[in-house]
């Protein structure tokens, strides 16, 4: 046998046996070949799983500052579990190890609170959720539609009832001023103003819209939400796909 045959039966025999022992290899121990994205360990029941943000899109930030703009007419068109995901990476998404998020923070303290209160999306049953930017995940906090409970808080305001869903964004100050004292109110504030930019852009940068909405009864959305006495909400941002001409 010449030095040529005895290489291809060298090979034969080496690729056999990786066969072989991929055939008897432990199937958990290999990767997902589709599906849902899996849930990291410690992840609460029921918790919903949000597909991954998407790093580079179509549209430059100076396009997306030109295209930023309040809209409160919203088309019959339900968002997408991605569309949420997205918006909610963009408010308060976790950027790096180190726990940053893509809004800064006085202190990287973090007060706020991110909820959403969904009525018509895609993949995801109405009611109230709480975003948990560590695990890109919601977690419900009430089912059911509660988009009319919240337009009446919101002293009747159309957007908040018509759009498929509001992102709510709430604050815990005493995160803050523990250390910052009275001072740290004002960057409580000035968070939720980055935050709510954040979202703007993210929009315009999709297609979609949104408003910016301060005048609400307090107490009126802490219980619909179902808040601590020591959680503040400071926005609401109804969120929706425009109606054609009407920006």
């Amino acid at each position: 046998m010449d030095r040529r045959c005895i290489q291809v039966s060298l090979i034969t025999i080496a690729i056999s046996a990786l066969l072989l022992a991929s055939g008897c290899a432990d199937t958990h121990l290999l990767p997902p070949t589709g599906g849902n994205t899996p849930a990291p360990p410690g992840t609460p029941e029921g918790a919903v799983m949000l597909p991954e943000p998407v790093f580079e899109g179509n549209v430059s930030v100076e396009e997306a500052l030109r295209e930023r703009r309040s809209v409160r007419t919203y088309a019959e068109v339900p968002l997408t579990l991605a569309d949420i995901g997205q918006i909610l990476w963009a408010a308060q998404g976790v950027t790096d190890d180190r726990g940053y998020r893509t809004a800064p923070s006085a202190g990287a303290l973090y007060p706020l609170e991110i909820y959403v209160t969904a009525g018509d999306v895609m993949g995801l049953a109405p009611g109230i959720y709480h975003y948990q930017p560590e695990k890109h995940l919601l977690i419900q906090v009430t089912s059911g539609d509660r988009r009319a409970d919240l337009q009446a808080a919101a002293i009747n305001q159309t957007p908040v009832g018509d759009a498929p869903a509001t992102v709510v964004i709430t604050a815990i100050p005493d995160r803050t001023t523990t250390k910052y004292g009275e001072r740290g109110l004002r960057y409580v504030d000035m968070e939720a103003g980055h935050a709510s930019e954040n979202i703007y852009l993210q929009v315009a940068a999709t297609g979609l819209g949104t408003v910016t909405i301060g005048a609400f009864d307090d107490d009126g959305v802490r219980e619909i939400l179902g808040l601590p006495e020591n959680e503040t909400p400071l926005y609401l941002m109804p969120v929706g796909r425009p109606v054609p001409g009407s920006i």
